[in-house]
């Protein structure tokens, strides 16, 4: 894909007209609000982050679900009619600052914990939301029922907040095809697993991102599939927040990490 041009969002979405319905519908509705775009990114780039933040008629017919259906088939050229919107999408993210989180939350309405057990190395193949707030990370899981929360060590995060169609919502966003391995998994009780991964470096390159970050925070030492996209309110990055039995058992699981 890196050796794509970058065009304009209209063009980088004409290969996808077959694939996702109404997306010059779509694309239509987010560059009306895309005039005066922040980050110093033009129209375009900004436009291209904010359609991947656009909730449509249904889950499934949105563009960031179909995208990241296709980045998990194993049938890898499904992706060909993407590139040029992937060109576009990715050089928009690595103009972003990285999130100045290092710890960030990833919550799932499943028992994961199966399938990630200590010192497993894995590939994340889609874009994954997440969050660095304990309260929405509550409200998105609930209290009761089968649940993961991932505790991710992630410098490589983009705060895409002031791009999105919904800028209340604070998403941090995570690119794909990252490598983690899980440092520790903790069962906490009531059906609520804690799971701490980290970002690792791969033996090489799995996708490439262009170097043209304008702020870069804490370069990652050890060096990202995704599961369900977290929405994101303003209201929850508040610091006055505090669920102790929650932050309690993510602070045991990180403790048993070290």
């Amino acid at each position: 894909y890196e050796k794509q041009p970058i065009v304009s969002l209209e063009l980088a979405v004409k290969p996808l007209v077959p694939f996702v319905s109404d997306v010059e519908q779509m694309v239509w509705t987010v560059k009306q609000n895309c005039q005066h775009p922040h980050d110093h990114l033009s129209s375009d780039k900004s436009a291209s982050i904010m359609l991947y933040t656009l909730e449509w008629t249904s889950q499934e017919s949105s563009f960031y679900f179909i995208l990241n259906k296709t980045l998990r088939s194993q049938d890898r050229k499904e992706l060909l009619p993407w590139f040029l919107y992937l060109r576009l999408f990715i050089f928009a993210l690595s103009k972003l600052p990285s999130t100045k989180h290092r710890i960030i939350y990833r919550g799932i309405k499943m028992n994961l914990s199966d399938e990630y057990q200590k010192d497993k190395i894995f590939v994340w193949w889609a874009f994954s939301s997440s969050t660095s707030s304990m309260e929405v990370l509550e409200r998105f899981l609930g209290q009761n029922g089968s649940r993961t929360i991932f505790n991710i060590e992630c410098d490589s995060a983009k705060d895409i907040s002031r791009h999105s169609m919904y800028q209340n919502e604070n998403e941090i966003l995570m690119y794909p095809a990252r490598q983690f391995q899980v440092v520790s998994s903790f069962n906490s009780g009531n059906q609520l697993k804690i799971i701490h991964i980290k970002e690792i470096q791969p033996p090489f390159p799995l996708i490439h991102i262009p170097s043209t970050s304008s702020t870069i925070i804490n370069p990652i030492e050890n060096i990202q599939p995704s599961f369900l996209r977290i929405q994101i309110s303003s209201s929850s990055f508040t610091n006055n927040y505090q669920n102790k039995k929650l932050q309690d058992l993510i602070e045991q699981c990180q403790s048993q990490s070290e």
